[in-house]
C-alpha cells in the first residue's frame, strides 16, 4: 500500500513543482498540500473502504482547483493548464470512476460526478459519465431527461437526444414525463432549424449543401411523438402538458389544434378538459390588440372575457354534473375575485357571480365540504351574516357526521356572538359519534370560559368527563385542572386533583401542572410534591427517565426535601424502567451527580 501512495505522491510532484515556479503557491503551501494529499492517499487505499474518504479526497481536490483558479485572476497568471489543471482534473476523474465503481447504486455520486464535469467542461468525460450512469441506473427515467437534455442544449446533437429518449422509452414505455420531454426537445429542434435556415436565407446565402426537411420545420417529428404517446397514455393531464409545451411554440397551431380536438373528443366528460376550454377564453380575448384603450374599456373587455368563461363552465356543470366539475367552476370564480383591480364595479361583479356559484352549487347538493368553509369566509367578509348563519346551517345537515363542519358553523355563530350558540353545541354533541367529538367540547369550553359563570363552565367540565372517550378525556382533565386553578385557586384544585386521579387515564402533563402548581405556592409542601411525583410513576415509571430524575432533583433542591432518598429513588428506576432506558437512566443520573445536567 505504501508503495502505491508514494507512486501516486511521485505522480503530483511535477504540477506542484509548476506551482510553485509560476508563483501560484510558496514552497511552504506545496508541502502542505503533499501532507493532506499523502493522508487523504493512505485512507482509500485501504482494504475497508469507505464512501466519505473518497468524497473527502474529492472535495479537497475540489477546493485546491477553485483556489489556483483565485489566484490565477489575481495575479493574471493563464498559462501551464495543461500541466497543472489538467492533472487535477484527471486526478478527480479517476476518485469519482473508483467511487461509482464500489457504491454504483448511490445516484448521489454519480450526480456530483455529473456536476464537476459541468462546471469544468469536461464534455468527452460526461458523455461518459452519463452512458456508465444509464446502463446501471436505466430504471430512473429522470437521469434520461438529464442526460438527453445535456445532449441537446449543451452539445447541440439532437440526433443522440434523440437516440436516448427511443432508448428511455424502451425502459419505460408508459412515462408521460420521458414523452413530455421528448415531444419538447423535438419542437426545440425544429425551431433551432426554422432560425438557422432564416438567417441563412437572409443572408442570400445558398441552401443547397444545407438539409432542411420541411416536416422536421413544421413539428412533424414531434406529432409522430404525440400520437404515438397518445396510444400509450391515458388521461387528460398528459394532454394538457403536452398542450402547454406546444403553445410554447408560434409554429405549432396546427399540431395545437389536433391535440385540442382529441382532448374534445376522447375526454369530454372529464371536469380538467372543461376547465381548460373555459379559462381558455381568457387567453383568447387577451390576443386582440388592446393599445390606445382606456381604462373602463380594459375593465369592459375583462368582465366580458369572464363572462364567456362562465358561461362554458355553465355549459360544464349542466353536460358534467359532479363534484369536481363545481370544485374547477368556484376555483375559476375566487381566482379572479383575488385578483387585484382598481375598478370597485368589476370586484362588486365577480363577487356576486362567485357567491351565485356557490349558491348553485350547493341547490344541486355537489358543493363539496371544504369550500363550504371558504363560502362562509366569503359571506362574512362580506358582513352578509344572516346569509352565513343559514349557509352554515345547510353546510351540517348536508354533513351531520363531520366535527370539522359543526366547529366552522359553531365558530362562524361565536363570531357572530348569537344567542343560540350552547344549542347548536348541543345538536352538535347528539349528531357526532362520541369518538372524535374532542374539538366540538375544547371549543365548547373555551368558549363558555369566557360567556357563562363559572358554575356552568364547571358542570360543562364535569359532563365533558364522561361525555368524551377515555383517550380523549386526558386532553379534558388537563383543561379542568388549568381553569379549576385560575378560577378557583390552589385548594379547589388540590380537591379536583384528587378527584380526577380516581379514574383513568392520565397524561404526563396532567400531573407535571400539578407539580407546577404546588410549586408556585409560597409553601410549597415537599409531601405533596411526593404524593404527585408518586401517582406520576405509577403510570408513567416505566416508560420515562426524566421523570425519575426530576424527582431526585426535587428531594435534592427543597428546602424539605430528603437527599437520602434518592438511592432508593435511584433503586426504584433501575427495576422499573424498561429496555434501553435504563442505560439512558444511568448515563443521565451519572452527568447529575457531576453537576452537568
Amino acid at each position: 500500500m505504501a508503495e502505491r501512495v508514494q507512486q501516486r505522491l511521485e505522480d503530483r510532484v511535477p504540477e506542484l513543482e509548476q506551482l510553485e515556479r509560476v508563483g501560484l503557491f510558496t514552497h511552504k503551501e506545496i508541502r502542505a498540500v503533499l501532507r493532506k494529499a499523502s493522508a487523504l492517499e493512505y485512507k482509500i487505499q485501504r482494504r475497508a473502504l469507505r464512501k466519505e474518504d473518497f468524497i473527502n479526497y474529492i472535495q479537497y481536490e475540489v477546493n485546491l482547483l477553485e483556489l489556483i483558479k483565485k489566484r490565477r485572476a489575481r495575479i493574471g497568471y493563464s498559462f501551464k493548464k495543461d500541466e497543472i489543471e489538467h492533472s487535477i482534473l484527471h486526478r478527480v476523474h479517476s476518485l469519482f470512476n473508483r467511487a461509482t465503481g464500489k457504491w454504483k447504486d448511490d445516484v448521489q455520486l454519480w450526480l456530483s460526478h455529473v456536476a464537476f464535469c459541468k462546471q469544468w467542461n469536461a464534455k468527452h468525460q460526461l458523455s461518459k459519465v452519463f452512458s456508465t450512469m444509464l446502463a446501471i441506473h436505466s430504471n430512473k427515467p429522470a437521469l434520461w431527461i438529464m442526460a438527453a437534455k445535456w445532449e441537446m442544449e449543451t452539445r447541440l446533437s439532437s440526433e443522440s437526444a434523440r437516440h436516448l429518449f427511443l432508448r428511455a422509452l424502451r425502459f419505460h414505455p408508459e412515462c408521460p414525463k420521458l414523452y413530455q420531454e421528448y415531444f419538447r426537445m423535438e419542437l426545440m429542434n425544429a425551431e433551432k432549424q426554422r432560425k438557422e435556415k432564416k438567417e441563412f436565407e437572409q443572408a442570400k446565402m445558398d441552401l443547397g449543401e444545407f438539409n432542411y426537411s420541411e416536416e422536421i420545420l413544421n413539428g412533424e417529428m414531434a406529432r409522430i411523438v404525440y400520437r404515438d404517446a397518445s396510444q400509450k397514455i391515458k388521461g387528460v393531464e398528459f394532454q394538457l402538458a403536452v398542450l402547454s409545451i406546444a403553445k410554447l411554440f408560434d409554429f405549432t397551431q396546427d399540431l395545437q389544434k389536433e391535440i385540442l380536438e382529441s382532448l374534445q373528443t376522447r375526454y369530454a366528460d372529464d371536469p380538467l378538459t372543461w376547465d381548460y376550454m373555459a379559462r381558455r377564453e381568457l387567453e383568447l380575448g387577451s390576443l386582440q390588440p388592446t393599445e390606445h384603450t382606456t381604462k373602463q374599456k380594459k375593465v369592459s373587455e375583462m368582465a366580458q372575457r369572464e363572462e364567456r368563461c362562465c358561461a362554458v363552465f355553465d355549459e360544464a356543470v349542466r353536460a358534467v354534473p359532479t363534484e369536481d366539475m363545481w370544485k374547477c367552476y368556484i376555483t375559476f370564480c375566487l381566482e379572479r375575485y383575488n385578483r387585484k383591480t382598481n375598478s370597485e364595479e368589476l370586484k362588486q361583479k365577480r363577487l356576486e357571480r362567485t357567491l351565485s356559484v356557490f349558491s348553485k352549487a350547493h341547490e344541486s347538493s355537489l358543493l363539496p365540504e371544504a369550500l363550504y368553509k371558504q363560502w362562509l369566509q366569503l359571506l362574512l367578509d362580506s358582513s352578509l351574516s344572516e346569509k352565513v348563519v343559514e349557509v352554515a346551517e345547510a353546510a351540517t345537515r348536508h354533513f351531520s357526521q363531520s366535527v370539522e363542519t359543526w366547529q366552522m358553523r359553531l365558530r362562524v355563530l361565536i363570531q357572530l356572538k348569537r344567542d343560540d350558540v350552547t344549542q347548536c353545541f348541543e345538536e352538535a354533541i347528539k349528531h357526532v359519534k362520541s369518538k372524535g367529538t374532542l374539538p366540538l367540547w375544547t371549543l365548547w369550553v373555551e368558549w363558555s370560559e369566557g360567556t357563562n359563570s363559572k358554575e356552568d363552565t364547571e358542570a360543562l367540565y364535569q359532563r365533558s368527563l364522561h361525555a368524551t372517550t377515555p383517550a380523549e378525556s386526558v386532553t379534558m382533565k388537563e383543561m379542568y385542572l388549568d381553569w379549576t386553578y385560575r378560577n378557583g385557586g390552589y385548594k379547589k384544585v388540590k380537591r379536583l386533583f384528587t378527584s380526577l386521579c380516581e379514574n383513568r387515564p392520565f397524561s404526563l402533563d396532567f400531573f407535571r401542572k400539578m407539580i407546577q402548581i404546588e410549586k408556585e405556592q409560597e409553601s410549597c409542601k415537599m409531601l405533596h410534591l411526593r404524593e404527585y411525583y408518586e401517582r406520576a410513576l405509577r403510570e408513567f415509571g416505566s416508560t420515562n427517565t426524566d421523570l425519575w430524575l426530576d424527582y431526585i432533583k426535587e428531594e435534592l433542591s427543597h428546602p424539605k426535601g430528603k437527599p437520602e432518598n434518592c438511592g432508593s429513588i435511584h433503586w426504584r428506576a433501575m427495576k422499573m424502567l424498561q429496555g434501553d432506558l435504563v442505560e439512558d437512566f444511568v448515563s443521565k443520573y451519572t452527568l447529575l451527580q457531576t453537576g452537568h445536567l
